[in-house]
């Protein structure tokens, strides 16, 4: 299957001379290690990337104002509820593409082919395996009293946080998703501050003893050293409900800009990041899922290990995001 995304891509610089050999991407992801992906899909299709970074709201502000005169080809964003946002801007346009369609599971899909998924990272519980002898098994137990003060954890007006509450949404109701922002504030070890790599250093330090971050962050720790979790060896982590609806994940993902000037070579770079050797290069380079069945896991991220997702429509689960920050704000979620 991803092996015809990567002979697609590669025929492409076999092919006709392109109307133009270049890409203008638009990029909210800020990881050195994705230079790899771009400069391995110069060589392959001879398409020079022209990449413009920025905030996802920056980028999709700026598109916007651009209008059809914007030389915007590709979006590229992180969290689910940014690349809703970016389709219902009116920034993202539909492709229908049988490659794309056979690779990315459909729920990693927008369901009307604005946006895929490329890589993905879970929401999961980490604690203090010397402190804490029972561990939350479910992101519903984060709320129980047993845990009082003892959870760090990120800003209700964090992203990451609003799409895993959208979820809650998705699943249980509203109400349901309010008794949790409330409870799980009720065992707050701190008021919300940092980072989720700040979370985990709040456990290393002893400030906390439970923390809910995206996997990523603490897999970077096992490849390399990161500031302030040398002493991460004392923490274990739970991937939660596996029992039942399956962990939490969020996206990494992009779409076709709405007036893109290079559509074709738009095109061949989404085929490209569901290819085999991208799909690796995101497990391996940042740390992440990946999100083709079948793809190897890096050393850093199956060490992890593998866990049942949760595979609700996070397009859906988008939709949910204004309601939970509703929710938060009424509960005094800071």
């Amino acid at each position: 299957m991803t092996r015809t995304v990567l002979t697609s891509v590669l025929a492409l610089s076999l092919a006709a001379p392109l109307a133009a050999s270049e890409l203008n991407l638009y990029s909210a992801r800020h990881y050195d290690t994705d230079e790899r992906l771009y400069s391995d899909f110069t060589a392959a299709t001879g398409i020079k990337i022209n990449r413009i970074e920025g905030k996802a709201d920056a980028l999709m502000a700026r598109m916007a104002a651009e209008g059809q005169n914007s030389p915007a080809d590709v979006l590229l964003t992180v969290d689910t509820s940014r690349l809703e946002r970016a389709k219902n801007a009116g920034v993202l346009q539909a492709l229908d593409n049988a490659t794309l369609e056979a690779s990315v599971p459909a729920e990693f899909q927008d369901t009307e082919n604005q946006w895929f998924g490329f890589s993905s990272r879970a929401r999961i519980i980490f604690y203090d395996k010397n402190d804490v002898a029972n561990p939350p098994e479910t992101y519903a137990d984060l709320a129980k009293p047993e845990y009082k003060g003892m959870v760090c954890i990120r800003s209700g007006t964090n992203v990451y946080m609003q799409t895993i509450l959208a979820s809650i949404i998705t699943h249980e109701g509203e109400d349901a998703a309010t008794d949790w922002a409330a409870g799980v504030l009720a065992n707050f070890a701190r008021d919300p501050q940092g980072g989720d790599t700040d979370q985990l250093r709040g456990i290393v330090s002893g400030e906390c003893d439970i923390a809910l971050t995206n996997t990523y962050y603490y897999a970077r720790s096992i490849r390399k050293d990161v500031s302030g979790l040398s002493g991460a060896d004392n923490i274990g982590w739970v991937f939660p409900n596996q029992e039942d609806r399956g962990a939490h994940v969020n996206l990494s993902g992009g779409g076709i800009a709405a007036y893109a000037p290079n559509y074709d070579n738009a095109v061949a770079f989404l085929e490209y990041l569901a290819s085999d050797q991208a799909q690796q290069y995101f497990a391996a380079g940042n740390d992440e899922y990946p999100v083709v069945p079948g793809t190897s896991l890096s050393s850093s991220v199956e060490s992890l290990g593998t866990f049942k997702a949760d595979d609700v429509d996070l397009s859906v689960v988008a939709k949910n995001v204004p309601a939970a920050q509703v929710i938060f704000n009424q509960v005094g979620w800071k």
